[in-house]
């Protein structure tokens, strides 16, 4: 892919940004089934997401982009693509849920951002991107409010106001 960095580049950054933030939740995008990739190729891909651990991701196979030098490479079987982007969702949506969990009992900040499908309910961001929804009176969207993380959900967590909206 033309990458001009190593895995170990990228490790060695990994690990500047999280001594200076332990918190710090990383997000990436993953490409499986690049032209040319081998099943050595991928498991390194799997090694290093294992080895990092991101707290959200978004994946996809690989589909060509006319003009571009990847395109005129052999794709990757489609078969082959799908069984490895289900391999990497499954690594990497367990990463996911392991970040939400450790986030239970914990009183994050959380940025409103509009109503939940619940009556009373409102949904907002938490300063990891993390979908959170409350049950409260008196939220507009844009407040900011401490927040204290009750429920880890397959998506989002719960929690219940820590104190009052800002």
């Amino acid at each position: 892919m033309n990458r001009k960095h190593t895995a170990a580049d990228y490790l060695a950054i990994i690990e500047r940004l999280r001594a200076a933030r332990p918190d710090l939740l990383l997000s990436g995008d993953f490409i499986v089934g690049f032209p040319g990739e081998t099943e050595e190729d991928f498991e390194d891909t799997l090694r290093l997401v294992q080895t990092v651990g991101y707290g959200q991701s978004y994946s996809f196979k690989y589909s060509a982009r006319p003009g571009t030098p990847a395109a005129e490479r052999e794709e990757v079987p489609e078969e082959v693509k799908a069984e490895r982007l289900q391999r990497l969702q499954a690594l990497l949506k367990n990463q996911q849920r392991a970040a939400q969990d450790a986030m239970v009992g914990k009183t994050v900040e959380v940025l409103f951002e509009k109503p939940g499908r619940e009556p009373g309910q409102w949904v907002g961001k938490s300063g990891h991107l993390h979908a959170v929804h409350v049950t409260a009176e008196g939220i507009v969207p844009g407040d900011l409010a401490p927040v204290r993380i009750i429920a880890s959900e397959a998506n989002s967590l719960g929690g219940t106001l820590a104190g009052a909206p800002r």
